[in-house]
């Protein structure tokens, strides 16, 4: 036996094509008895277990899962750790919100002890909801960076972070200083960026909250650190609109904000845009920028409806993933993410089907936050993140796939009335680093304790 050689057995799906450009119902590719065989952390052949398990030795240890579905890992392509404590804080809209309940909160991250034990909770949670990669915001204290990526270092997640970026319209203790931020950004980038599976992003957190100055240094320092990204907010409230008009009344648009400091091109993922003009979906889509789609957040702080299908419109597709947004989303689960985005896409006249839900979650999650070639599909050479589903979690589940014909039908009923009890098993880098506990004396972690991910 190769030590170092393990495989997941069972039903596995991954893309022919986007399901937004070409015909949904040709874009799965399923393998009704798959096996995945992964080494150093990367899948190393994928395919038919008939044809593919001749190909290892008689002794390779095979998880299998003969009643699930598996998939790539879930990305999540915008989130706010620090905001997890304050999750479904009751009834503001979004300028409000941020200064009665997430500014408070963010406050508290002055402790450092305080940034590592939610940093703990919360890429538990994610784990458990089968994210493998965010896309996460901290707060402006260079140790809620630390935290964060300490935590992701020790499951050897794939994961993308920065220090907040402001430098007015927030308490003086959230506001950067005279160098808006750059010394702590330049440390950070040193520290983390390429350091085993960490990515950083430069955050300015959204133009309000930046100077003209603030926001080019933002951009030289995204300039500066090639392969790094960049993430921050864009069109998210009407209102918000209107204040970024009032603040920069010589730029074209909210985008050209952006652009006029350098924080549009390749790496660029923008939360939100929910009220986007044509002009500037179409820069996004030259400039290979990534938007992340937040339907939680933006039905519960009433901001609108994304155009998803008008983003991904086939003369001049932008790249869109989705994101839970936590704290205004309310769910760290991916499909329960997609069961807002569907009601999202029928209250704005379209229709989301479950193939391009699930490609929202995972290759277009990937595609938005430019990691393509390393996450997102299965097949031979990608990062070994997947996620185990349990199609028939609850009872209600059980009964409803008796009447599931086809795997579009499964995965839509997963995606409209699923939650993070779907998720079985999390594979980071090939690890189990989350098993669901099937009987309340089990464990949710791997056997054997690799990186344990505490329950």
């Amino acid at each position: 036996m190769d030590p170092a050689l393990t495989a997941l057995r069972g039903p596995a799906f991954t893309f022919r094509h986007d399901p937004f450009l070409g015909d949904p119902e040709t874009s799965l590719a399923f393998e009704p008895d798959a096996l995945i065989v992964m080494r150093g952390g990367r899948i190393v052949g994928y395919g038919g277990h008939s044809a593919e398990r001749e190909r290892y030795p008689a002794d390779l240890p095979v998880a299998h899962h003969p009643d699930a579905l598996i998939c790539a890992g879930f990305v999540d392509a915008h989130v706010h750790y620090p905001q997890l404590e304050m999750i479904g804080a009751f009834g503001e809209t979004l300028l409000d919100w941020l200064q009665r309940y997430t500014y408070p909160t963010e406050l508290r991250f002055a402790d450092r002890s305080h940034a590592e034990r939610v940093a703990a909770v919360f890429l538990r949670d994610l784990l458990r909801a089968g994210v493998t990669t965010a896309a996460v915001y901290c707060t402006v204290h260079e140790h809620s960076v630390d935290a964060f990526f300490a935590e992701a270092e020790r499951v050897g997640a794939r994961m993308v972070a920065g220090k907040v970026l402001m430098d007015r319209h927030a308490p003086p203790a959230l506001l950067d200083g005279a160098d808006h931020g750059a010394a702590a950004t330049e440390r950070l980038i040193a520290r983390w960026h390429g350091r085993g599976r960490a990515l950083y992003a430069v955050t300015p957190r959204f133009a309000p909250a930046l100077t003209d100055e603030g926001l080019r240094v933002a951009g030289r320092l995204w300039c500066d650190a090639p392969g790094t990204l960049m993430q921050t907010h864009l069109c998210e409230t009407e209102a918000e609109i209107a204040w970024v008009r009032e603040l920069f009344p010589g730029r074209a648009s909210y985008l050209d904000v952006y652009a006029e400091a350098g924080l549009v091109g390749p790496g660029a993922v923008f939360g939100h845009a929910v009220h986007m003009a044509e002009g500037d979906l179409a820069a996004l889509h030259r400039a290979r920028c990534g938007l992340a789609h937040c339907p939680t957040s933006n039905l519960f702080l009433g901001s609108g409806l994304f155009r998803a299908h008008d983003a991904r419109r086939a003369d001049r597709p932008v790249r869109v993933g989705i994101g839970s947004d936590v704290g205004a989303g309310t769910s760290l689960s991916p499909l329960r993410t997609l069961g807002e985005a569907y009601k999202v896409a029928r209250l704005g006249g379209s229709r989301l089907t479950a193939e391009q839900g699930f490609w929202l979650a995972t290759r277009g999650g990937a595609e938005a936050l430019g990691l393509e070639d390393r996450i997102g599909t299965l097949a031979p050479g990608m990062e070994a993140d997947l996620v185990v589903l349990d199609p028939a979690a609850t009872d209600l589940l059980a009964f409803r796939m008796e009447a599931a014909g086809t795997l579009a039908e499964r995965l839509f009923a997963l995606m409209t009335l699923g939650d993070e009890r779907c998720v079985r098993a999390t594979y980071v880098a090939g690890v189990p680093v989350w098993m669901r506990p099937d009987r309340p004396d089990d464990q949710a972690v791997p056997a054997g304790g690799l990186r344990r991910i505490s329950q």
